[in-house]
């Protein structure tokens, strides 16, 4: 059993865990990940691990309630526990390895699109803590979704924000401030980092393949079982075959198909609503129409 320590709600159906898992917090280094499960006949999920404490022993989760299990999940208080924790699993952001000097000398940027805040956090924090500059373009739908703002502009060296709405910061997408501070305002980047929905990764690869910015982007989004058994995360890189959970999570973004690996993504969508709706309305729903046989 994993204890939960500390319980917040972020923004809307956004929520933020720190649990009690020594072992892990020891071993887990940026852009890894680890499962959950709350109990017996919770599912296992993949989460991409936010923050660690070394010395207090704990993990820092964040997560999207946008299933029955993580719906479950978000009504879990301090005090809590989760059945079982497994990490940290996948491999650590490629920089890690890199010579510290030679890392001093690139110009980073990375862009969160909307949870994919909570991976970026990590990777940021790791390089301020090393004297390394890395500026961050976050990005949501409406100020009230943005998350962990302090958090990042405590560690960023520049932290630009961008609402789909215009509610807050640059009214737009994450590329157009992409765009307008290599375009406009003629910064060079030597490497971006994009974690966030598929849809925000594939179009900011597209427009830094356009710009000549070498991408990686983080495939953690499609990850189900986090192992490479079931095959959900499999992935077309080039002229390869990967799987999100083993081979990465992060991956060349210039090569990676996310057309194919959006696609693979709608495959498990009427399971979870499924799943949803037992969980809403009662134990035996099977979809709603009372035909389809979802309950067979």
């Amino acid at each position: 059993m994993y204890k939960i320590i500390k319980t917040e709600h972020l923004a809307e159906k956004i929520y933020l865990m720190e649990v009690e898992a020594p072992r892990t917090s020891a071993a887990c280094q940026p852009g890894q990940f680890l499962i959950v499960k709350i109990d017996g006949p919770g599912e296992r999920i993949p989460l991409t691990i936010c923050d660690y404490d070394r010395a207090r022993g704990t993990v820092t989760i964040v997560f999207q309630a946008v299933g029955a299990s993580t719906m479950r999940m978000s009504r879990s208080k301090a005090g809590d526990h989760f059945q079982d924790l497994a990490g940290p699993l996948g491999n650590p952001s490629e920089f890690i390895g890199e010579d510290l000097e030679s890392l001093r000398r690139k110009k980073l940027l990375f862009v969160a699109g909307g949870v994919g805040a909570a991976p970026v956090y990590p990777q940021v924090k790791w390089l301020h803590e090393k004297g390394i500059a890395a500026d961050v373009i976050m990005g949501a739908k409406t100020r009230d979704m943005l998350i962990l703002e302090k958090e990042m502009g405590k560690v960023a060296a520049d932290l630009y924000i961008a609402t789909d709405d215009g509610s807050y910061g640059t009214h737009g997408m994450v590329t157009d401030v992409l765009e307008d501070l290599v375009t406009v305002k003629q910064k060079q980047y030597d490497t971006c980092i994009a974690i966030g929905p598929l849809v925000m990764m594939k179009f900011t690869a597209l427009l830094t393949k356009r710009l000549g910015i070498p991408t990686i982007v983080s495939m953690n989004p499609i990850m189900v079982d986090g192992t490479g058994m079931c095959g959900a995360c499999r992935l077309q890189v080039g002229d390869q075959i990967k799987f999100a959970c083993v081979d990465g999570p992060e991956f060349d973004g210039h090569l990676v198909d996310f057309d194919g690996a959006i696609k693979r993504q709608r495959i498990y969508k009427t399971e979870e609503g499924r799943a949803m709706l037992r969980l809403t309305e009662s134990a035996p729903h099977h979809g709603g129409c009372g035909q389809c046989g979802g309950d067979r």
